[in-house]
């Protein structure tokens, strides 16, 4: 099983589709690594070489940001936003849409289960 950027790839997939699989690398930065690394995209994980798969592993380190680094930075954003009290972070401390969605129907996602916030009364 190739390791590449903590991640064991599915030595089944083909290399193109196996990439993905890394946090921060999706279909078209894949062909673009495959590409600068000089490996065929229709080669299945289990027939890498060890030095396509050193070659994988030095593209994506010198040129990608992935998997941790890339969390990590992610969080800090959003740990940002909501220390400078923007709209955006507050958005995000309440644990709602963020990018102007409504909620007052489907943000269901964002918002997580339904709560019930009242009771009606039984009549008389």
């Amino acid at each position: 099983m190739a390791r590449i950027a903590g991640v064991d790839l599915n030595r089944a997939k083909r290399i193109e589709a196996a990439l993905p699989y890394i946090f921060g690398i999706g279909p078209t930065t894949a062909r673009a690594i495959l590409a600068k690394a000089n490996v065929n995209p229709d080669t299945r994980v289990k027939d890498l070489t060890d030095a396509e798969v050193a070659r994988l592993r030095g593209v994506i380190e010198e040129g990608h940001k992935v998997e941790g680094a890339l969390r990590s930075e992610a969080a800090a954003n959003v740990k940002r936003l909501i220390a400078i009290n923007s709209y955006r972070g507050l958005r995000h401390k309440k644990g709602m849409p963020a990018r102007g969605q409504r909620t007052k129907t489907n943000a269901r996602t964002r918002k997580g289960p339904r709560r019930t916030v009242g009771r009606k009364r039984k009549k008389k």
